[in-house]
């Protein structure tokens, strides 16, 4: 490298960085997003030489295996275009940022503060450590309108990258954050084999324990029911795999949940979705609940 060409030692500096944290890094075409090695998912590396060997030979845009590093990357997009419109229920969003926002909300939860990259078109890549026996592939629109998202088999550009116009990823210095329970419901398939996350046994006096059950069925059931066209069939299997999980910790009947959520998404029905629909994600849904069982421990107050 040559004292001509500076941002050839920031970019060896990036993936260093990179690789230094676990992440598994690859050549990528300079100034572009093709990948300049070939099978670069099993080329990755976070080897120091072979890093070092890569960017010192080109100023090589910085490419990352995202499920050879055991991480998910959720890609927010932006709005570029006047006639480029979020869908009716999501007015006023005016990208993935402000959609994921509301979907936080929605779940009563909020999007934790994690490693980020900001693109040079205006979005951003936020990083997330990817759970433990889960292996969750890339995903187009499965989280709303402008949400991608970059799992296994997936890469995106790392910070220090550049495009053709000097535009540069710029990443923060959060640690990476592990993926949310509820992002990772959202994104398991309903016929997933991989694991689901628990939800943590309850401790509680015993005469509050049934009010506590009924307000997490009423909870999820009421969430169900209110989920907008183009979300019902996410929201049906969020609300199965929970009451799924009482069922197995024996909160539940099976048959009085199967009932209760076949009710809740009576709504549900229309041109595109029928009973037998409806009742094969909830059935799937109770199935998968059930593989992690969560039980309410009565305590003497």
């Amino acid at each position: 490298m040559t004292t001509r060409a500076p941002h050839r030692r920031a970019l060896l500096a990036a993936a260093e960085r990179a690789a230094a944290a676990g992440l598994h890094v690859f050549p990528v075409r300079p100034g572009g997003k093709t990948p300049a090695v070939e099978a670069w998912e099993t080329a990755a590396s976070t080897d120091p030489a072979t890093v070092r060997r890569w960017w010192t030979a080109r100023p090589y845009n910085i490419g990352l295996a995202v499920g050879r590093s055991r991480i998910l990357v959720v890609d927010l997009d932006t709005a570029h275009r006047p006639d480029d419109r979020p869908p009716p229920h999501l007015a006023g969003c005016h990208g993935g940022a402000d959609v994921l926002a509301r979907l936080a909300h929605f779940h009563r939860h909020e999007v934790p503060t994690t490693l980020s990259v900001s693109t040079p078109s205006g979005g951003s890549h936020l990083y997330f450590r990817m759970p433990y026996g889960v292996e969750l592939r890339n995903s187009q629109g499965r989280l709303g309108w402008k949400i991608d998202t970059r799992g296994a088999g997936g890469y995106v550009l790392a910070a220090g990258s550049r495009r053709h116009d000097g535009r540069t990823y710029r990443g923060n210095d959060e640690p990476i954050a592990e993926l949310p329970d509820w992002i990772t419901e959202l994104l398991l398939p309903a016929n997933s084999d991989e694991g689901a996350p628990g939800l943590a046994d309850g401790r509680l006096p015993a005469r509050r324990a049934g009010a506590y059950l009924a307000a997490i069925v009423d909870r999820e059931l009421t969430a169900m029911a209110a989920a907008r066209s183009g979300t019902r069939h996410t929201a049906r299997l969020r609300a199965a795999r929970v009451l799924g999980q009482l069922v197995a910790g024996g909160e539940l009947d099976h048959t009085a949940a199967h009932n209760a959520l076949l009710d809740a998404a009576s709504n549900h029905l229309g041109a595109d979705t029928s009973v037998r629909e409806i009742d094969r994600d909830i059935r799937d849904g109770l199935k998968f609940g059930m593989r992690r069982p969560r039980r309410i421990t009565r305590v003497r107050a």
